[in-house]
């Protein structure tokens, strides 16, 4: 089986890139914007452009979609929509559309949990089924490439996954994780220990197995399919853990949430204090049905090996 792994210079995709060197015999193709030197090949793809790569496609069996233009916090373009949707929906669309016409059989959309919302009710998991379009940039972009992308499997017949993680985080983490493996580390106190809320995260290493069980799983054939480590933690218990891996005592003041989410807008980060303290997990009971599958590694498992860099 030929594999085409776009957004090869990512963080997931490194990560899928480096297990199919160690564990398959597949012929995996790297493409990105700037690729580097891999031990696979790799393919120069921008997808901010015109592009055409058909016949590059010629051969490949399976497309795993990495790349995108990334959710940013603070976003300073003019219209951060239509920078969104100009990569993220058309450019994908694109891409699948190509990919159809080149007869490639299966096309793996990596989205993210982002489509379903920012935060649920503490008892009411997310599952599958969207109940309006997102409002915000980069979560629209991906929902719009989402039913594009089954569009096109109703009239082309090529077979599309879609995948919505949560945080991914795994060794080599970067962004807020990073920042709160390296307070933890640091053994800074903070004011994050009495956190009652319930958050879903992924580990890269069941991320990619699930991808890797959707190259040619009957079961996936378009379908929507949300992921998760399937262990659920608050913020509180979660730095815990990770001073846990690290072999710290973690330093955590027993600050209410309500005064946490306060202080935080008193500072002008209140989305800082909501992300912190809101809940987001999702139901992954459908994706453990449909393919049989569970998460290989377990949330403690996961942060031993996510940690290794900070002790």
């Amino acid at each position: 089986m030929k594999i085409l792994i776009t957004g090869g210079n990512g963080f997931v995709g490194q990560n899928l890139d480096c297990f199919f060197q160690k564990h398959s015999q597949h012929s995996i193709v790297c493409a990105a914007r700037s690729p580097q030197s891999t031990s696979s090949g790799f393919l120069s793809l921008d997808l901010d452009s015109d592009f055409n790569i058909s016949a590059q496609l010629a051969d490949v069996d399976v497309i795993v979609h990495c790349a995108a233009r990334v959710h940013l916090m603070q976003d300073n373009a003019s219209n951060p929509l239509a920078e969104y949707r100009r990569v993220n929906t058309t450019g994908t669309i694109e891409l699948a559309r190509q990919a159809a016409d080149a007869g490639v059989r299966r096309f793996i959309f990596i989205s993210t949990i982002k489509v379903n919302g920012e935060s649920t009710p503490c008892d009411i998991p997310f599952q599958a089924a969207v109940a309006r379009p997102p409002e915000d940039p980069y979560a629209l972009s991906k929902y719009e490439a989402e039913q594009g992308l089954l569009a096109l499997a109703k009239e082309s017949g090529m077979e599309v996954v879609i995948i919505r993680p949560p945080l991914v985080y795994g060794l080599g983490v970067k962004a807020n994780f990073n920042s709160m493996m390296n307070c933890v580390k640091k053994g800074l106190p903070l004011p994050l220990g009495a956190i009652e809320n319930r958050r879903s995260l992924v580990y890269v290493g069941n991320l990619v197995d699930l991808i890797v069980t959707c190259l040619d799983h009957p079961g996936a054939v378009n379908r929507t399919l949300l992921v998760s480590d399937d262990e659920d933690v608050s913020t509180t218990q979660l730095l815990k853990k990770i001073a846990d891996a690290m072999g710290r005592k973690s330093r955590l003041l027993p600050i209410p949430s309500k005064y946490l989410l306060l202080l935080t807008k008193v500072l002008g980060k209140a989305a800082v204090g909501e992300r912190l303290c809101s809940s987001l997990h999702v139901d992954i009971s459908e994706t453990k049905s449909c393919l049989q599958w569970t998460p290989p590694y377990t949330l403690d498992e996961a942060l031993k090996l996510t940690v290794r860099s900070k002790k």
